[in-house]
């Protein structure tokens, strides 16, 4: 038989004993709970921010394609206007090739390299600003 101790005591402490840890067994399962919760927010706050960076590199690299098509545009119209003035003017035409340099084409076409600044001045409309940036396709006049 229980003694008197075990009988006021014992049972208490064995059912607060089990109800505690029922407890602390609820609490993990709603931080789990809580846990995942969070976890698949934030995966879906991650997808949505994939998408949207994706969709501003193809809106980017869309741009990117319309300025280089404006560009090769208008460079195609720049030649060709270059090419009637030339031959209105009766000068020659010369097409840029990968490699060449306005001294190169002077010194090939003009029979000397330091000749470059007259090419320059012709077709300083289609060069730009830099001597030193031609382009391959570009058709420059030669006086």
């Amino acid at each position: 038989m229980p003694s008197l101790f075990e009988r006021l005591f014992g049972k208490k402490t064995e059912d607060t004993a089990k109800k505690t840890a029922e407890t602390a067994q609820k609490v993990s399962e709603e931080a789990a709970r809580a846990r995942r919760e969070a976890l698949e927010a934030e995966k879906k706050a991650a997808e949505a921010a994939r998408v949207a960076a994706e969709q501003s590199e193809k809106a980017r690299l869309a741009t990117i394609k319309a300025a280089e098509e404006a560009r090769a545009k208008v460079q195609e119209e720049l030649a060709k206007a270059t090419g009637q003035v030339a031959a209105a003017a009766g000068a020659r035409t010369y097409v840029v090739k990968s490699g060449d340099s306005l001294s190169k084409i002077a010194k090939e076409l003009l029979g000397d390299a330091k000749r470059w600044p007259e090419i320059y001045e012709a077709n300083k409309a289609l060069i730009g600003d830099n001597p030193n940036l031609i382009h391959p396709g570009q058709t420059l006049v030669i006086k």
